[in-house]
């Protein structure tokens, strides 16, 4: 697998938020009405990532910087956005791997807290996320108040520096593109 960083309305970026948000359509009713500007995800206030596998797009992640003079966030927040794997590359870690990439170059940024927003349709998010160390968390976002969503945070340490990454995780080059 290979990562590499692109902006978030690139092509491949494009058709994996497209494939994600019509997964959120066949679980939730809808998409995410989350509001999102592709600008949030440029360095150095934000990240999108992009999984390739044989030069294939194959799954997807972003961070996007929070303060505190934001409702519901804190100085040093990072909100994880668009996590995705397509159906035919699940079950191979490539979401973990996603996952520990944005949280080392979060932390990388300054940032010193990952959030996120998902709901209790998506078991397997929330698997991934505690077993990663995220906990739970206030509700924020525009799905604060509903009763199936569910927030988490992790605190980013130097552990994520690169040393204790998971093997996955650790034969992932990152290439800008």
């Amino acid at each position: 697998m290979e990562l590499r960083a692109v902006a978030y309305d690139h092509p491949h970026a494009r058709k994996l938020v497209a494939e994600v948000q019509q997964e959120y359509v066949r679980r939730y009713g809808e998409g995410d009405i989350t509001p999102v500007d592709p600008a949030d995800f440029s360095p150095p206030r934000g990240l999108f990532l992009v999984a390739y596998v044989d030069g294939v797009p194959v799954a997807c992640g972003g961070w996007r910087a929070h303060d505190g003079d934001e409702e519901d966030f804190v100085d040093g927040d990072a909100e994880l956005k668009r996590m995705y794997v397509v159906e035919a590359a699940r079950g191979r870690g490539l979401a973990r791997a996603v996952l520990a990439e944005l949280e080392r170059t979060a932390m990388a940024a300054g940032r010193r807290r990952l959030v996120l927003e998902t709901g209790t349709r998506q078991p397997e998010a929330i698997a991934l996320y505690t077993s990663s160390g995220y906990t739970p968390t206030a509700k924020f976002g525009v799905y604060k108040n509903e009763s199936g969503s569910r927030c988490f945070a992790k605190t980013l340490d130097a552990s994520l520096s690169g040393a204790g990454r998971d093997e996955g995780a650790a034969s992932v080059g990152l290439a800008a593109g």
